[in-house]
């Protein structure tokens, strides 16, 4: 008959570690993907000037070709007439979050193909915390260059309220989470590297020319209405309209109930797409 060996007769049996990761562990894990990001970023100086650069051109040319033709009316969370300078830059700052997110999905499909990304996800630790450590990391690279972007265009004469550079933190952070989880969510669909450039054409410029970037809703609700309710539908007018409330100390509620449940929509479909068993990647031969 065998023996049954009890805890307290085997001390160490009985002193071995729960099964899971401790909180440092997990810590260690986000600090190196936080770091290989930041390394990433680093190394590839052109991605940090083509940031700025699509930002700045529409601010330094774009901007005063309008200044005399789009006159911003008194909205808020405006409580004066402004120049359109100061009207699109929250859009300007989304914008750099928009092709951040985009850029990231690039990398995510560029690993894929190289084998690294199969390297990230056979990690003993939970895919969902891999990918939204990812996230987290692409995120803090977008406020880095928003950041930036702030200083050049305080510089060039946009009004930029100071206690609004640090308000606007939050905001920044949720927007940032929104756009990267869709770009993560985007490239699970995306099989080849080749096919990137056409996805993004139909992701990247409908969704910030048909938002409140660049010109207020009411005026596109004058000229016309389909296009105004297009705008109404897009997830990124409200995380510019965030921003926008946030430059100023206000908070728009209803554009941060939209982001907040899209960031939840869009990472929580990611995960999905990226889970072995049932994900997209698994029907088109991705890591497993």
């Amino acid at each position: 008959m065998d023996t049954v060996v009890l805890p307290q007769d085997a001390p160490g049996l009985a002193a071995l570690p729960p099964a899971g990761f401790t909180a440092r562990q997990h810590m260690i894990c986000l600090g190196g993907i936080m770091w290989r990001e930041a390394l990433r970023f680093l190394h590839q100086r052109e991605r940090f000037v083509s940031a700025l650069v699509r930002p700045l051109v529409w601010l330094f040319i774009f901007a005063a070709g309008f200044r005399q033709i789009l006159g911003v009316s008194i909205i808020p969370p405006y409580e004066t007439y402004i120049l359109y300078e100061d009207y699109v830059t929250p859009g300007l700052m989304a914008m750099i979050q928009l092709f951040n997110g985009m850029q990231s999905s690039l990398s995510m499909v560029y690993d894929r193909e190289m084998g690294n990304m199969r390297m990230l996800l056979v990690s003993p630790f939970p895919r969902w915390y891999l990918l939204t450590s990812k996230l987290l990391a692409s995120t803090a690279v977008s406020i880095l260059q928003v950041y930036a972007y702030m200083v050049v265009a305080w510089l060039w004469g946009v009004t930029i309220p100071p206690w609004g550079a640090v308000l606007v933190l939050p905001a920044l952070v949720l927007n940032g989470l929104m756009l990267g989880a869709l770009g993560m969510l985007l490239s699970s669909i995306i099989k080849q590297l080749e096919n990137f450039a056409g996805v993004m054409n139909f992701v990247i410029f409908p969704m910030f020319f048909a938002s409140a970037a660049l010109y207020p809703l009411w005026l596109v609700q004058q000229s016309s209405p389909v296009v105004y309710l297009i705008c109404r539908l897009n997830p990124f007018t409200y995380g510019v309209e965030l921003i926008r409330f946030m430059l100023y100390g206000q908070v728009n509620w209803l554009a941060l109930a939209v982001v907040t449940t899209m960031t939840v929509v869009f990472t929580a479909g990611a995960i999905v797409a990226y889970d072995p068993s049932r994900g997209l990647l698994t029907r088109k031969g991705g890591p497993a």
